[in-house]
């Protein structure tokens, strides 16, 4: 067997731009070198790509199942359908999620994640919560009967049983909020604000007690309204003003109209956007798969590409994967490719704090690699190393 993996045939993403006729050389599960020449090297086994572009693998920050399979079933069989379904579509790092659920779901979804990240090679880097402290008046397809404030007698036990914990989403409006969002940051959690009516003062407030992220910015938030002759600024408008805090978005082309994935992107900036599926189980369907496979709430349909309540009230996730993402901002919202590939790797391994090694095609990074066709279709994806069947 060979000593190294050196692909070559197309552009290479880099931290410092594209790298045209180069090489990148993996050894075991790092990248060791990226060459500015095609040469071979000694004891390598050489991969062509054929002119694809080679960029960083995607990873995921929001992510509620897939392939039939929903994170909130909690088991491992679960966990580990769901993560290889994405896998093979560029999802090389990912954060699973649970809606909002009761705590006893929590903690089995805990348990399960310790057990899956004793593998330092796993492509699990933590939970995600999505709730259940929200605002009931922008639950949207969470479940309303376990929406609540967050009470620390509950939130703390949970934040001090486990490690790997690492983001947790929360209406900052709610009582108690800031609080809460102190024992996120002191735990190393990341507080997201979500599902909320939260004014200027009220996000004010959370991005200087540290709650500096926002879920699926668009999305189960309101924008500018008038309180009679006065406007008053929406979250949308206040989350933008707030220059330190970070963005993401689903780029489905459903979720966010590509005019106004480009408007926040435009503002933000790639440093400060990433973009994330929200995808549920029945995303990354496998052949002969129900369409509806492993939806966990039975007031959700699939229809027009997207999954929704039955009432047709709210949006209730996608059924994306990571290449649709790039696919939608680079062709619909003329994203270019360079900077919609940094907002599925780059930017959201700064956000999470992995960025020492995930998010960028460099000597001593995880070699975490895929490659994007002509078509912007994925056809290789590299974990670490080990290279995944397509």
């Amino acid at each position: 067997m060979a000593k190294y993996k050196q692909l070559y045939g197309g552009r290479i993403l880099t931290p410092q731009g594209w790298v045209y006729g180069g090489s990148v050389v993996v050894e075991g599960s790092k990248i060791v070198a990226v060459e500015h020449n095609e040469l071979p090297i000694v004891d390598a086994e050489r991969i062509d790509v054929h002119g694809a572009d080679i960029v960083p693998g995607g990873i995921e920050l929001h992510i509620h199942g897939g392939g039939g399979r929903d994170f909130m079933e909690s088991s491992r069989e679960a966990f580990d359908v769901a993560v290889h379904a994405h896998l093979v579509h560029g999802t090389t790092s990912i954060f699973p999620t649970l809606s909002s659920s009761t705590v006893e779901m929590i903690e089995k979804a805990l348990d399960t994640t310790e057990e899956i990240m004793r593998d330092p090679l796993s492509p699990v880097q933590g939970l995600h919560l999505e709730g259940p402290y929200f605002n009931p008046a922008q639950a949207g397809a969470q479940i309303p009967e376990w929406i609540k404030a967050p009470k620390p007698e509950e939130y703390l036990p949970l934040m001090e049983r486990t490690h790997v914990l690492k983001r947790w989403d929360e209406a900052p409006e709610l009582e108690g909020s800031i609080d809460f969002i102190h024992a996120c940051v002191q735990h190393g959690i990341k507080p997201c604000i979500a599902h909320t009516r939260a004014k200027y003062e009220e996000v004010a407030a959370a991005n200087a007690a540290g709650m500096s992220h926002a879920t699926h910015f668009f999305n189960a938030m309101p924008v500018v309204y008038k309180n009679r002759e006065y406007k008053v600024p929406g979250t949308v408008e206040s989350i933008l003003a707030e220059q330190n805090m970070t963005i993401e978005m689903i780029s489905d082309g459903i979720h966010v109209p590509p005019v106004m994935l480009r408007m926040a992107w435009q503002i933000k900036g790639t440093e400060k956007t990433c973009f994330v599926t929200d995808a549920l189980a029945c995303s990354a369907p496998t052949p002969g798969m129900d369409p509806l496979a492993g939806i966990f709430d039975p007031r959700v349909i699939l229809e027009d590409d997207v999954c929704k309540l039955s009432d047709r009230s709210a949006l209730a996730g996608s059924v994306a994967t990571m290449d649709r993402l790039v696919r939608n901002a680079v062709q619909n919202a003329q994203i270019p490719m360079e900077d919609a590939c940094r907002m599925i790797s780059e930017t959201p391994a700064k956000i999470m704090g992995i960025d020492d090694r995930k998010g960028s095609i460099a000597p001593g990074k995880d070699a975490d690699i895929i490659c994007f066709d002509k078509d912007l279709q994925v056809n290789f994806v590299m974990q670490c190393g080990r290279i995944v069947a397509l």
